[in-house]
């Protein structure tokens, strides 16, 4: 049975949710691949290699605040291992700094705001409390808030990396539902991650769960289901309408 409550607050990822983080991944690999051609004179294969080593150290990354090094350190010596992986020979430590920071600052300057998030976030903020919940490194993800201009349009943001928990586990929901001063059953969680946005959602009792499925994924089994899926954050009116 339908509730007859309204929504209070959304809940929103913003990694490829908001942004979008994948193609201007693929931006920042593209320049910095024609680094590696031209520096080292690698042909196409090698260049790939080296790129997707990367990536999957990325994926497989596990960030340690307390180690000493900084998140930038532990990235420039994903590049330097990448690279001696691929090519057999170590590169200078410059090297795999200037691969790395032309990839992360390429990243940056690609990560945006749409003018039609713009515009949603404005319409979406003067009906409801509005607040970014996103996981990753502290360092990170504050440096793609302040890239993609996030602040002025959230109630609050709160990145796991600077707190004991991330999504999907519930602690970090309770902190936004605290901030927000709302209850769980007001909130509405968007995201792209079945693992962390949807599961988290469900595990904290929000209102509904709103699946980004730009891809046209299928849910795998044994994976949460969303209540609603939607291909783009531009449709989620649609959903709240349905809500009310």
């Amino acid at each position: 049975m339908a509730r007859t409550d309204s929504v209070k607050a959304i809940l929103f990822d913003l990694d490829n949710t908001l942004i979008e983080t994948s193609r201007a991944g693929g931006a920042a690999i593209k320049k910095t691949s024609e680094l590696l051609k031209t520096t080292l004179g690698l042909d196409d294969n090698t260049v790939c290699s080296i790129c997707d080593k990367f990536k999957q150290k990325l994926f497989l990354e596990s960030f340690d605040p307390s180690s000493g090094r900084s998140i930038d350190d532990v990235r420039v010596c994903h590049w330097e291992e990448s690279i001696t992986e691929a090519v057999g020979s170590g590169p200078t430590l410059s090297l795999a700094a200037q691969c790395y920071y032309l990839w992360k600052n390429s990243r940056l300057e690609v990560l945006s705001l749409s003018p039609e998030v713009c515009n949603l976030l404005k319409d979406l903020r003067s009906r409801y409390k509005l607040l970014l919940l996103t996981n990753g490194e502290a360092q990170t993800q504050r440096e793609k808030v302040e890239a993609a201009r996030c602040e002025g349009f959230f109630d609050a943001i709160v990145i796991g990396g600077e707190h004991v928990e991330q999504k999907p586990l519930p602690s970090i929901f309770t902190l936004c539902f605290d901030m927000l001063k709302v209850e769980a059953q007001d909130c509405v969680m968007v995201g792209d991650s079945l693992d962390t946005d949807i599961q988290g959602g469900f595990n904290a009792g929000v209102r509904a769960t709103v699946w980004i499925n730009s891809t046209q994924s299928a849910v795998m089994e044994g994976s949460v289901k969303p209540d609603y899926t939607i291909p783009t954050v531009l449709d989620l009116p649609d959903v709240l309408a349905q809500l009310h």
